[in-house]
């Protein structure tokens, strides 16, 4: 069976990575430190910054939620895209917020002079999802900078990039490079995707000093656990060899899209490690017939069907497939 329905990274971590957690295995009868403060320290050094720039948590996810937990109120508005990351409209309705989804363009990219129409009074924070899950385009840097200018300076403005590593467009928006200056833009970060950490929980925030300290206040105690912080720091000090991984996956993208392309797939532009299929009324139908033969992806109803890249004997099996449901 072929997972190819969560977006994981295909490789495991890295050698060095895993003897890390098992030095560290033996001390997971001691709470880890509260703020996660060697990682929270090794994350501002990679990105320019101070540690008061960097909230670290129990996914990116989380950390949204505590950001969200940290400026909404109930009846509060966040705008954001939609087709887009599912957890968007659960996180916005637990903390009692409107959620205001603006349709994606027909190639799947973000609307953002849509969006940016769409932010009221009582909006509070708009969401950017780059590279767009489950689509796959990346905003654009002239995109993004116009949106920003659009957007009241009191609207904070999440930038979404669990899947910034995979991109290779150059005119793609960069998170980081709009943070400096703006005191609303928050950057979403994640060891889950490109790390292959997924399944220990880590992702982190950087955001103005008194954006972060309020998100801090509203982060879980012990959000990030001992192993969790050891391998995200053991895969900082291994990125060069990351790196080669997150190529390998890249080409492998590139083969994808390529492939099904040619067999008349009009799959959008992605910059993630994962490819759209707008499969429409068939969508059910389809993830069923791949589930049966081996290969489960991600169905959308009435849709889509988003497929993670895998290892080349997984992506040969999609277009198998694929060749299929034409």
């Amino acid at each position: 069976m072929h997972k190819l329905s969560s977006n994981e990274n295909p490789y495991p971590p890295l050698e060095g990575v895993r003897e890390a957690v098992a030095r560290a295995a033996g001390a997971v009868n001691r709470y880890p430190d509260m703020y996660a403060a060697d990682l929270v320290a090794a994350v501002a050094a990679r990105h320019g910054l101070t540690p008061a720039h960097v909230v670290a948590g129990c996914g990116s996810v989380a950390v949204l939620a505590h950001v969200l937990e940290a400026f909404c109120d109930a009846g509060d508005e966040v705008v954001h895209a939609w087709r887009s990351f599912e957890a968007y409209p659960i996180a916005i309705a637990l903390q009692g917020a409107v959620g205001v989804p603006v349709p994606l363009t027909d190639d799947g990219r973000h609307d953002l002079p849509a969006m940016a129409a769409a932010v009221g009074p009582r909006t509070r924070v708009v969401l950017v999802c780059t590279p767009n899950n489950p689509t796959g385009p990346a905003v654009r840097a002239d995109e993004l900078t116009a949106f920003l200018d659009a957007v009241p300076s009191d609207v904070l403005v999440v930038v979404d990039e669990a899947y910034v590593e995979f991109v290779r467009d150059p005119a793609a928006a960069s998170g980081t490079a709009v943070l400096a200056g703006r005191e609303n833009v928050v950057v979403l970060r994640t060891f889950s995707k490109a790390y292959g950490l997924a399944g220990l929980r880590v992702g982190y925030a950087l955001a103005a000093p008194d954006v972060a300290a309020a998100v801090r206040k509203a982060a879980t105690p012990f959000g990030v656990n001992h192993l969790a912080e050891v391998a995200a720091l053991a895969s900082l000090e291994a990125e060069a060899a990351l790196a080669e991984r997150v190529d390998a996956v890249v080409a492998e993208r590139v083969r994808v899209v390529a492939g099904l392309r040619a067999l008349g797939w009009a799959v959008p532009d992605t910059e993630a490690n994962f490819v759209w299929l707008p499969t429409a009324e068939r969508t059910t139908d389809l993830a069923a017939d791949a589930a049966a033969k081996g290969v489960l992806v991600r169905p959308f109803a009435g849709e889509g069907i988003r497929i993670s890249i895998g290892e080349p004997a997984a992506n040969d099996r999609v277009l198998e497939l694929a060749a299929t449901w034409r």
